[in-house]
C-alpha cells in the first residue's frame, strides 16, 4: 500500500451518506433548529405559566416535522419490498422531496402536509384548506416529474413518477372531483394503497433504480454531508418534550383559574342569604 509523505496534501472529502440513511423530516428538522436558536429566549415566568416556546417561524417548520414524522413511521411498515427514501435533497438549493417510494407497483414522491383539524377540498386541480387555495397539486406534480427526469438520466431509461400528497391532521377530504396528475390521500389512506397497486416494474428495474436513487448526486447538483440523524431526532425529541410540557402546563393554570372562579362563585351564593338579611336590617324602619 502506497501512503502519500506530501505535506501540503488534503485529504479528500468524505463522500454524503446514501440517501436511506436520512430519516423521515430531516430537512424540517434541520431547519427547525436553527429557527429556535434564533428566536428570543421567553421569560421565566412566561414558561412557568406555560407560553407557547415556539415562535410562527418556528412553530412551521415543527409542524411541517410532525406530518413528515408520522408518514414515514407509516412508510416504515411498508416492508422489504419497497425502498423508502426521505428527505430527499434536489436540485441546487434547499429543496427537497418528502419521501421517494420505490418498488414494483412504480415509484411516487409523496408530498407530506399537515393540516390539523383542517377541512380539504380537492376538485381537479384545485384543493383548498378551510377555503383558502393552496398550491400543493401543482407542486407536486412538478416534483414528481422533476423526479423522472432525474432518475431517468440516472438509469439510463424512462422512469415514470406519480404524485401522492398525503395529507396529516386533516378534519376531513372532501374530493369533489378526481383532482388531476395527483393522488390525494389522507396518512391512514397511504398504506393500503399502495399495497393495492398492480405491479409494473420487474424486480431487477426496481433494484436498479432504487440503487441510483439512493445516491446523493442523483438527486443534488453538489450534495453536502448531512448533520447526524441521530443528533437531530433527539433535537426533535427534546423540543416535543418542551411544546407538550407547556402544554401541560397552560391547561394545569386554565383549570386552576377555573376552580378558583368556581369557588369564588359558590362563595358569592353561599354569603348571598346573609347578605339580603343584612341589606333588609338596614332598609328596616
Amino acid at each position: 500500500m502506497h501512503t502519500s509523505n506530501k505535506p501540503n496534501e488534503a485529504p479528500s472529502p468524505a463522500s454524503p451518506a446514501l440517501l436511506d440513511q436520512r430519516v423521515p423530516g430531516q430537512s424540517v428538522v434541520t431547519e427547525l433548529l436553527v429557527a429556535l436558536e434564533k428566536q428570543p429566549q421567553g421569560s421565566t415566568l412566561g414558561r412557568f405559566f406555560g407560553s407557547d416556546p415556539l415562535s410562527p417561524d418556528s412553530r412551521r417548520w415543527y409542524q411541517g416535522a410532525l406530518g413528515e414524522i408520522e408518514v414515514g413511521e407509516l412508510l416504515a411498515r411498508l416492508g422489504p419490498d419497497w425502498t423508502v427514501l426521505h428527505a430527499v435533497p434536489v436540485g441546487s438549493g434547499e429543496s427537497d422531496i418528502d419521501h421517494v417510494v420505490i418498488g414494483t407497483p412504480g415509484i411516487f414522491t409523496i408530498n407530506t402536509k399537515h393540516h390539523a383539524g383542517k377541512a380539504v377540498w380537492v376538485a381537479g386541480r384545485t384543493l383548498m384548506v378551510s377555503g383558502q387555495k393552496q398550491g400543493h397539486i401543482r407542486n407536486s406534480i412538478h416534483e414528481a416529474s422533476r423526479a423522472g427526469k432525474l432518475l431517468s438520466a440516472a438509469v439510463g431509461f424512462n422512469v415514470p413518477v406519480a404524485a401522492v400528497i398525503a395529507l396529516v391532521g386533516t378534519k376531513n377530504l372532501r374530493v369533489k372531483e378526481a383532482p388531476i396528475g395527483v393522488t390525494v390521500l389522507t396518512a391512514p389512506q397511504l398504506l393500503r394503497w399502495l399495497g393495492k397497486r398492480p405491479p409494473v416494474l420487474t424486480e431487477a428495474a426496481v433494484a436498479h433504480i432504487a440503487a441510483a436513487a439512493k445516491q446523493p448526486g442523483t438527486w443534488h447538483r453538489a450534495p453536502r454531508e448531512a448533520g447526524s440523524p441521530a443528533e437531530l431526532q433527539d433535537g426533535f425529541r427534546q423540543v416535543q418534550k418542551g411544546v407538550q410540557a407547556a402544554r401541560r402546563r397552560k391547561r394545569t393554570w386554565g383549570f386552576a383559574g377555573m376552580a378558583a372562579m368556581a369557588a369564588a362563585t359558590w362563595a358569592a351564593i353561599a354569603a348571598l342569604p346573609a347578605i339580603l338579611e343584612t341589606v333588609l336590617q338596614m332598609m328596616a324602619p
